[in-house]
């Protein structure tokens, strides 16, 4: 139980650690876990919508994607020029003496790999939790992600993600709230 409970506050680190490619938008920000937390709730809607991906796999991808940073910390496309992070090692130890969490280092393998129907839909995804972001901040009045969205929605490989963003790029980031209101 020892080795779960450091799992534990391993992952939990994920809250303190913010995702570093904020500082070139010059605005935002969120926590890993917060975006791994989004990620996972659009391969939810995702396995809903595409009902024959095996939702199970699917969302523990996009739970378990970002892991290793809490060794490894979040390096930006810029940093990844400059550094080197061994990921599968980071991984390992992370599971190491906990038979049952090999599945993790399989999962991330998976995702990175992109090649199955779970992986793609679960990148999508990842790509999916930055366009709400980004979008967020447009509406807010900050010029910077008009230029990085068409980027990101270039990463899109599945049609469901693709319909995803053509749909959030088309509503208003408060519109559910603001949607029907009177007093």
């Amino acid at each position: 139980m020892t080795r779960i409970a450091d799992l534990l506050f391993e992952v939990r680190m994920l809250k303190d650690l913010n995702r570093t490619g904020y500082a070139f938008l010059g605005t935002g920000g969120e926590s890993i876990a917060e975006h791994c937390f989004t990620t996972a709730f659009l391969c939810f809607v995702m396995a809903r919508l595409e009902p024959d991906v095996d939702a199970e796999k699917l969302i523990s991808m996009a739970l378990v994607h970002d892991t290793a940073e809490a060794r490894t910390g979040d390096l930006n496309y810029v940093n990844k020029h400059y550094n080197t992070v061994d990921e599968p090692h980071a991984v390992s130890d992370l599971v190491q003496g906990l038979d049952w969490a090999k599945e993790i280092p399989e999962l991330i393998d998976e995702f990175n790999r992109g090649e199955t129907r779970e992986a793609r839909l679960a990148n999508d995804a990842d790509q999916l939790s930055f366009i709400l972001e980004l979008k967020k901040l447009k509406d807010l009045g900050a010029t910077s992600p008009e230029s990085w969205l068409p980027f990101v929605v270039g990463r899109l490989r599945t049609d469901t993600g693709k319909q995803l963003a053509r749909e959030v790029l088309g509503t208003r980031w408060d519109e559910w709230w603001t949607r029907g209101y009177s007093e």
